[in-house]
């Protein structure tokens, strides 16, 4: 009666091979189309049950968390970082806004985590610890320079940022042309005259 029970180790590949296969499914899935994609809908993708999932990772939150990094801290980390290599303050705000609307275009799971789809995915909440402490350092150091209204504040970038994602996520999808002739619309709005 040889292979009637699968070895422990047949079972660890297996449940190894299927980790990575949801994994790469959500990853794709979540980029496409955002974090609330069913989860049937990954499960399929990655050739397992939705019950797998679960197994391997405790549910929607736990795989979210499990891909967050790839699917968007890496690209919106990017963003902060290459903005605070900008010495200019109205420079660096103006490309600040502009790549994180360009993110938001592309990536809709950017708008489920600035506008907390899931709050009690610790990792997704703290990508947004991050993306705000950015928001106030840019606002501020171009507040300082004149190169923003002097009115303007980060509250004000948080609401346009947040705007957008709901406009992204709920609305017409915007053809890209508009949509960046928009956001040139929104720095000219909000730039000082310093």
């Amino acid at each position: 009666m040889t292979g009637a029970v699968p070895s422990r180790s047949r079972l660890r590949a297996d449940a190894r091979r299927n980790s990575e296969q949801i994994r790469s499914a959500a990853i794709g899935a979540f980029q496409g189309r955002g974090l609330t994609v069913p989860l049937e809908e990954v499960a399929a993708a990655a050739g397992v049950s939705k019950a797998t999932i679960f197994n391997r990772f405790g549910g929607r939150i736990g795989l979210i968390e499990a891909v967050i990094e790839e699917v968007v801290a890496t690209e919106l980390f990017a963003v902060i970082d290459h903005a605070r290599t900008i010495d200019d303050a109205g420079e660096r705000i103006a490309h600040y806004l502009t790549a994180l609307r360009d993110l938001q275009y592309r990536q809709p799971a950017v708008n489920d985590v600035l506008l907390r789809t899931y709050p009690h995915s610790r990792q997704l909440m703290e990508i947004c610890r991050v993306g705000s402490e950015a928001n106030d350092e840019v606002v501020a150091a171009a507040r300082a320079s004149g190169a923003l209204r002097p009115e303007f504040t980060a509250g004000d970038l948080h609401a346009l940022v947040v705007d957008n994602a709901l406009a992204l996520k709920h609305g017409e999808r915007p053809a890209r042309d508009d949509y960046d002739r928009r956001t040139t619309y929104l720095l000219d709005g909000i730039r000082g005259s310093g």
